[in-house]
């Protein structure tokens, strides 16, 4: 029986880009903890006309993780590799605050509720109908991301961020 690997047809890649992925990319920069690498690091970021979404920057003695956000991930992957910086990319959900005048309890109840762990979380860029948003690291991506649309929230996909309503 053939598979649908034996013909020599070019198989594009499938990825998550442009289509409405409730997910989010999140690059984590690893640097010394020395002063001026955090600036290079968002002078060289906007010095190629890339967009940051969401920073958080985690320190300690010796390094430094900046986790960051832009608005077009392929190029700042380029960026980053041929700039020989270290760096990983993972998949992070992104939350648009509920108007309730609990917003927090609201979506990390649903999480706690579910046993998800939620390992960090930090404020987007982001804001639209007067409403923020945050991005929240769990280690169960997809199945947070369901319960918490289960749950009424909304999650933005890649998409929202370059339409909220501060972008120009």
């Amino acid at each position: 029986m053939p598979s649908d690997f034996d013909n020599d047809d070019p198989v594009s890649p499938i990825t998550a880009r442009g289509r409405d992925w409730p997910c989010l990319r999140q690059f984590c920069v690893f640097m010394e903890n020395r002063v001026g690498k955090l600036h290079s690091l968002l002078k060289q970021i906007e010095h190629h006309d890339l967009r940051i979404l969401a920073l958080s920057v985690v320190d300690t003695v010796d390094f430094a993780v900046a986790r960051i956000m832009v608005d077009e991930t392929d190029r700042a992957r380029e960026i980053f590799e041929l700039s020989g910086l270290n760096f990983i990319e993972n998949d992070i959900l992104g939350v648009q605050l509920p108007d309730d005048d609990k917003p927090f309890v609201s979506i990390f109840l649903a999480l706690v509720a579910a046993e998800i762990n939620i390992s960090y979380t930090y404020p987007l860029l982001f804001r639209r109908g007067g409403k923020g948003a945050i991005a929240v690291y769990v280690d169960d991506v997809d199945q947070a991301g369901n319960i918490l649309k289960d749950q009424g929230h909304h999650l933005l996909a890649e998409q929202d961020l370059m339409s909220d309503d501060e972008y120009f």
